[in-house]
């Protein structure tokens, strides 16, 4: 049975579509045997990783970015919720291409591609947010005001617009009441943003759960409460290389799952994308060890 090629051609707002043959060329060059499909609206790819799937298709290869390949891996958990899901291939064809870069999965098309061909496993674990699965990361509060403001943001592009909205965020000056609960703690009061990551770094700059680690079995999430913007302002240089964490204000912890409720309801993003936006209550769990991904020989934990 050939691969399946799920493409996004409107990942990294149309690079993929401009990309699209040189990927082809990859792929065949690689040796990779592979049928495509293109999606046409949002979420379609769910559907169409379940058809392939079902088929037999495999490796399943998600060409686009975070967004696309948070669809097709919640297309193999919806039909598969119970199994190690894959194997998952990606080609980058995206904005930051988060999952790829945490992995240390190749950008170049012709490297993505061969990678493909030799049919390394790693396998990384998963977070779940209410019935949302991610790889990478998912989080309320401000980090999914920053992505409504990337979303508005068409002039802008790459990194540099992730961190425009960010600073636009941080000018809002929300915050929350929550009430958190985990494995072994709790916390109630003021909350301005929790993160939970299954990787470290998110919008292609940021290290937003630094100590995150997709193989340890655990969500590492990040709760913290910035009083005013100028406290804010001075945490955000600090997401870029992880260091605020060490700051009092925020407080990074790693728990099989995580109970939130808050007031107002906040926004909820999964994976880059905005799946609420207004949500009161969210729980949280790992699912360790659940999708296979194809990765370069020597990556760490890939095995033939």
């Amino acid at each position: 049975m050939p691969a399946k090629v799920i493409l996004n051609p409107y990942s990294g707002r149309g690079r993929a579509a401009a990309l699209r043959s040189k990927m082809e060329q990859s792929l065949a060059r690689a040796g990779v045997d592979f049928e495509l499909s293109a999606t046409q609206a949002p979420l379609e790819a769910i559907e169409l990783a379940r058809q392939a799937s079902r088929a037999g298709f495999s490796p399943i290869i998600a060409a686009g970015g975070d967004g696309l390949i948070s669809e097709v891996v919640n297309g193999l958990y919806q039909e598969y919720p119970d199994q190690v899901l894959g194997p998952l291939a990606v080609m980058p064809l995206g904005t930051a291409n988060d999952l790829a870069v945490n992995l240390g999965l190749p950008l170049d098309l012709d490297q993505a591609a061969a990678a493909i061909a030799l049919g390394a496993i790693r396998t990384i674990d998963l977070g779940l947010a209410g019935e949302w699965v991610f790889d990478n990361n998912s989080a309320v509060g401000l980090e999914p005001i920053v992505t409504l403001y990337n979303i508005e943001m068409v002039r802008l592009r790459g990194t540099v617009r992730y961190l425009v909205a960010a600073l636009r965020a941080i000018g809002d000056k929300r915050q929350w009441h929550m009430r958190l609960s985990w494995e072994g703690g709790q916390y109630e009061g003021p909350t301005s943003l929790v993160t939970v990551g299954n990787n470290p770094i998110t919008g292609g700059l940021f290290r937003m759960a630094p100590a995150a680690d997709p193989q340890d079995g655990l969500l590492t999430f990040v709760y913290a409460y910035a009083p005013s913007r100028l406290k804010m302002l001075s945490l955000l240089p600090r997401t870029l290389n992880g260091s605020y964490v060490d700051d009092p204000a925020v407080h990074q912890i790693h728990s099989p799952w995580l109970r939130i409720e808050c007031e107002p309801p906040s926004p909820i993003q999964v994976d880059g994308e905005i799946r609420s936006t207004a949500i009161t209550d969210i729980t949280y769990r790992a699912l360790p060890q659940r999708l296979q991904i194809l990765a370069p020989v020597g990556n760490p934990s890939a095995r033939h």
